[in-house]
Parts: C-alpha cells; structure tokens; sequence
C-alpha cells in the first residue's frame, strides 16, 4: 500500500523559508515521477512542481519559479520542496502525489 507523508510545513513571514519533506513507502520510490501540488484557501488544485525518477529533470510552475526547488533522495525514499522567499500567496495546503497516490496535505502559512 502507497503511502505518502509529508512534514515540514507551519507559519513563515513573508521572504522566509520552509522546507517540505515527503516520505514515501510501498512503492519503488525511484521509478516514479513525484509531484507536488498545493490548494490555496477558495482555490483549485495547483501543480507546484515536478521531478524525474532519476532526481535530474524538473519543472516548476512561474509562480514559484527561482523561489522553490524540488529534490529527491531515492536512497531514502524521500522527497523535498526547499521554498523560499516565501509571499503571502504561497500559503496554502500542500500535497505530495504520485500520480493517483496522494499525502494527506500539510499546511503553509505567510503571514506577518
């Protein structure tokens, strides 16, 4: 059973950093795509973004473009969202996805 955990999540000022992780389990972490996705408060799902199997192709949407970057440790079946320069409309509640599979969201919050 695919399960996906993610922490790190919490209060930042605006300009701030976080660091989001994602623990991945019952699946071979390493041959797939990860995702990461956030929905704002009123808002659709939104594709923040995406990494290759092997950790090396990545995209990102604009809006977090140069701000965030993801990352992989296959060894460790983990997966990352380093953000920074955070603004106010990054908070939302982000999910870890593997394609069907998701985590069960963890909240980000820029506020001063």
């Amino acid at each position: 059973q695919v399960h996906l955990v993610e922490s790190g999540g919490g209060f930042v000022q605006p300009g701030g950093s976080l660091r989001l992780a994602c623990a991945g389990s019952g699946f071979t972490f390493n041959s797939y795509a990860m995702n990461w996705y956030r929905q704002a408060p009123g808002a659709e799902v939104e594709l923040v973004a995406t990494i290759g199997p092997d950790g090396i192709s990545t995209v990102y949407a604009d809006s977090v473009k140069y701000r965030f970057t993801i990352s992989r440790d296959n060894a460790n079946k983990m997966m990352y969202l380093q953000m920074n320069n955070l603004r106010f409309e990054d908070t939302a509640v982000y999910y870890c996805n593997k394609g069907v599979d998701w985590g069960q969201g963890i909240r980000v919050t820029v506020s001063s």
